[in-house]
């Protein structure tokens, strides 16, 4: 069990663990008066509580000094909440302590992918578009800095809720658009469930920018591929839900690129769907294929540059 893991529930004091301890004065027979005199006053507000709760709040506060300790004894790890959908709930928190890297070469050293693919919902941006209602439009969105590059738009709003890019993956595509990959090309491959998913999906990737005044559509459908629509979003026919059987055979065919030419991020928290491109998309004569990697978080920095580093060792190989 990891410090952030430990269970906060009045189930983790037990009845008996309760019963076993000792119920101990706070007043000292030494002590001055006016000491005293508090101290009872705190014992008997403190005796009107159950004892249950009083060690909630003890562990509580041993909890919190823990973490304040560590962050004080090791400055260059950062403690944050990195968001983990699941089929219960979207906005389920995990506790984990990140090593925070700062690099000013986050393109490595190549060779790069020919084709980056990107699911999109937990993957690509925060949301997931079937629970949503609303396609954005213009006047829904929200301005912001877009990691040093200036104001542009980094949300856009569907009813009530905001979409927004990862931070790997902006700086992905801020790393693409100034052209540190030489000769990758980017598109998406996301199984939304509805048709108006889709289209919520779609408006959100015309809205958002990666640098002022260049949306994400800008730079992957009309500068990478020319203004042809290569993506493959959704699952209505000839897509599936299946990304392996119907996704990425479209993307081999349209694209002309190999399987083992592609790089591949997917949250792959409703299925494993790097497991199943891994094992079903191949290239007959090198018997390799897609390169992929999971970002149940979101893709973070860390598991961008892990993707092109994976790539690059494998291309190598």
């Amino acid at each position: 069990m990891q410090l952030g893991d430990m269970p906060m529930t009045d189930e983790f004091v037990s009845s008996a663990s309760v019963q076993s301890i000792p119920r101990f004065s706070l007043v000292s027979s030494t002590a001055p008066t006016s000491l005293t005199t508090t101290a009872s006053i705190n014992n008997t507000l403190l005796g009107s509580f159950p004892l249950e709760h009083i060690m909630l709040i003890s562990l509580r506060c041993i909890r919190t000094a823990l973490l304040f300790t560590a962050a004080s004894a090791f400055p260059s790890t950062i403690i944050t909440r990195h968001p983990l959908s699941t089929p219960h709930s979207s906005s389920f928190a995990r506790q984990t302590m990140t090593r925070h890297h700062s690099s000013s070469n986050p393109s490595g050293s190549g060779p790069f992918p020919e084709l980056c693919v990107f699911d999109l919902d937990a993957c690509f941006w925060d949301q997931e578009m079937y629970t949503l209602s609303h396609i954005p439009q213009e006047t829904n969105v929200v301005r912001g800095d877009l990691m040093g590059r200036g104001e542009g738009v980094v949300g856009v709003m569907s009813g009530r809720e905001r979409i927004s890019l990862h931070k790997g993956s902006l700086l992905a595509l801020q790393a693409h658009y100034h052209g540190e990959y030489p000769g990758m090309k980017v598109c998406f491959a996301s199984s939304a469930d509805t048709p108006l998913a889709e289209k919520i999906g779609r408006a959100a990737l015309k809205l958002l920018e990666v640098v002022p005044g260049t949306t994400v559509w800008d730079l992957v459908v009309n500068r990478d591929w020319n203004g042809v629509d290569v993506n493959q979003i959704g699952r209505q026919p000839p897509l599936s839900a299946n990304k392996s059987a119907t996704h990425f055979p479209i993307l081999r065919e349209v694209t002309k690129i190999r399987y083992d030419r592609m790089l591949f991020f997917d949250d792959c928290i409703w299925g494993d769907h790097c497991g199943q491109v891994e094992r079903a998309c191949r290239e007959s004569d090198s018997g390799r294929g897609v390169v992929t990697v999971r970002t149940p978080y979101g893709l973070r920095e860390e598991e961008w540059r892990e993707g092109l580093v994976k790539y690059a060792k494998l291309f190598q190989e």
